[in-house]
């Protein structure tokens, strides 16, 4: 059996009540399943919903990109993405959240999911996320009922980031501000430069930019590299 590692998408397709469409990144994905994919270890992916998640930043002119969408196996995997009730924890060394700006909208307060990675991370498993994706982990808390950030180094997209987008206002909530305010150690460089931190088993990317450095820090931490 290979080695697994589970990737989360959101299933959130609109920016709040703007219309504009949404998504999953595209390149936030790749950057870090070619990483992987390439160390031998299988990708699955798990979204709110299941099925074909909404993707965003669509761009083949990105060679991992195109790798990815040409890829028969793993294009129908993230298109048949699994739901959070078909997922088996104890089957994955890592979970990583990608991010996209539909993360913010449905991730934070996805139980199911959120449970998945207690218990992955409770396994010894590493938690991952990159950009918008670390609005998936705001919420986890561990059974001793502390949050999962609490006393631990983190980023993600900044507000500097946000307004630079014009959505500070559109998402629900800033994701640094959120970081911050569930007792993450928040740190970050100038935007859109690549900025990862790991902190025990919790490894975080700012932006875009950081999920290929993501994709390799999971890999040192993974048992046996």
């Amino acid at each position: 059996m290979k080695k697994k590692i589970l990737f989360v998408v959101t299933s959130h397709d609109k920016k709040g009540s703007t219309g504009e469409p949404t998504g999953y990144y595209l390149a936030e994905v790749t950057h870090a399943w070619k990483v992987l994919k390439d160390a031998g270890y299988e990708v699955d992916f798990v979204s709110p919903k299941g099925g074909k998640p909404p993707v965003d930043g669509f761009d083949l002119t990105d060679a991992e990109n195109k790798e990815f969408w040409e890829d028969k196996h793993y294009h129908d995997k993230i298109n048949h993405s699994k739901k959070p009730a078909e997922v088996k924890p104890e089957d994955y060394l890592a979970i990583y959240y990608a991010g996209g700006h539909g993360a913010v909208w449905d991730l934070p307060d996805n139980a199911e999911i959120s449970a998945i990675a207690t218990k992955i991370y409770e396994n010894n498993g590493i938690v991952a996320a990159v950009c918008h994706g670390p609005a998936g982990i705001v919420n986890i808390r561990l059974n001793n009922g502390k949050y999962l950030l609490e006393g631990k180094k983190v980023n993600g997209f900044t507000n500097e980031e946000e307004v630079a987008v014009k959505l500070n206002k559109v998402v629900p909530f800033l994701l640094e501000d959120k970081l911050i305010e569930r007792g993450g150690i928040y740190e970050k460089s100038a935007p859109w430069q690549e900025h990862v931190v790991t902190d025990q088993r919790l490894i975080t990317g700012q932006n875009p930019q950081s999920a290929r450095a993501v994709g390799k820090a999971v890999l040192s931490l993974l048992p046996g590299e």
